[in-house]
């Protein structure tokens, strides 16, 4: 495959590039400060990606979205990830969300649910994450949902259930089936914010920044039975089919970041003038241009390749694939940010650039979805079981 954008993606992806570079990043500032006048400016953006055509692109038609096949798509989102606004101001932060729906849910949850979504008349939250259990090991979630009569009773307590305190529901994964083999003992239940005894005890600051991870507690909190969603039982299937995809569209997202920090670099040098010189004609600062670029490239080349093998066989997983670019992607949008803010000096500390923001961001990358430890385990385990059974890992076949 070519890993250059195609010529037919190039119209739709120029355009976005053009919405996020003329019109989110310049209003990154007010953004930042949340509010009334926020909202505002967020609100008229995204009647401006609607009224354009770039509203929703990676959704399903049927839906009511733009339709891109996902590769397609996976270009697109690389452009978008220039701005941690990109998703909100052009529709597809319910990406995920809407296409778990549209796979597992029922006609009413399609009905209350679904179509909302991706109008962007309301937001999705997704519980998974307790601050009591260790994370890399999901099996040892203690949320319980028992079915009483008609209506599911849910306890526990969740954290980093990011867009909790904007959103109508949240998919919670918890545990029904006590007596079940790990992997099969919880399923997803959906849950309107305005239960009684659903309780955002805090929005907890991750680095300085305020993204609305919220801590949650449930308290006898009661749902419908019909509010299951999927199977009883196949949480962690369910899981897994939202996350594979979903690290392919951080990780491009990662490279619009990179890109961003990469440019910003490389102007600095020209611009900036030490000792006599521009800094661009230091050894060392150069270095700095050579490490980016390969680290960038490498990544990229890798996810690409990832979304590649998902789109050419549908329903695989792809995980050592996936699990790979998670890593790598996550480990080089850090450092390049770090060298950009390297050949700031002292501005790149402050919010006088995006950089600052965009650090402690990417920080965070290498936790969420799985830790790097995680992965890194679960790719060399994958590719040693191959060896195991008496295969190979033929690159130049994979």
């Amino acid at each position: 495959m070519s890993f250059a954008v195609p010529d037919s993606v190039r119209p739709v992806r120029d355009a976005v590039y053009a919405f996020m570079t003329e019109r989110v990043e310049p209003a990154e500032p007010v953004l930042h400060t949340g509010g009334p006048e926020a909202a505002a400016v967020l609100d008229e953006l995204r009647a401006q990606a609607k009224k354009e055509g770039l509203w929703a692109l990676g959704h399903p038609r049927e839906l009511g979205g733009g339709g891109l096949p996902f590769l397609d798509y996976v270009y697109v989102n690389e452009v978008q990830g220039r701005s941690e606004y990109g998703q909100l101001a052009l529709g597809t932060y319910t990406l995920q969300d809407s296409l778990m729906l549209h796979e597992h849910a029922s006609p009413g949850q399609r009905e209350r649910y679904l179509e909302p979504l991706v109008r962007g008349d309301i937001s999705p939250s997704f519980a998974m994450t307790e601050p009591s259990v260790s994370s890399s090991d999901p099996t040892q979630i203690t949320t319980s949902a028992v079915l009483d009569g008609d209506e599911w009773v849910i306890n526990g307590h969740k954290w980093f259930t990011t867009g909790a305190s904007r959103a109508a529901y949240t998919t919670v994964m918890c545990r029904t089936e006590p007596d079940a083999p790990p992997h099969r003992a919880f399923s997803m239940i959906l849950v309107p914010t305005d239960t009684p005894g659903y309780t955002i005890v805090r929005e907890t600051p991750v680095l300085g920044l305020d993204g609305a991870h919220c801590e949650v507690r449930y308290e006898d909190v009661r749902v419908p039975a019909a509010n299951l969603l999927g199977p009883r039982g196949q949480g962690f299937v369910i899981a897994q089919k939202r996350l594979g995809p979903g690290r392919i569209f951080h990780c491009m997202r990662w490279l619009g970041q990179a890109q961003r920090a990469f440019d910003l670099m490389c102007r600095r040098l020209h611009e900036r003038a030490a000792f006599g010189e521009p800094l661009a004609a230091k050894q060392l600062m150069r270095q700095h241009v050579f490490d980016s670029y390969t680290e960038i490239q490498s990544a990229r080349l890798l996810t690409l390749h990832a979304a590649g093998v998902v789109d050419s066989a549908p329903g695989a997983q792809a995980r050592v694939e996936i699990g790979a670019i998670k890593v790598v992607g996550a480990r080089m949008l850090h450092n390049v940010i770090d060298r950009a803010i390297q050949v700031y000096g002292a501005a790149g500390l402050t919010p006088d650039t995006p950089l600052d923001r965009m650090y402690r961001h990417a920080r965070a990358g290498r936790i969420y979805d799985g830790p790097d430890e995680v992965h890194v385990d679960s790719v060399g385990r994958r590719i040693l079981g191959t060896y195991a059974a008496g295969g190979s890992w033929e690159f130049g076949l994979r």
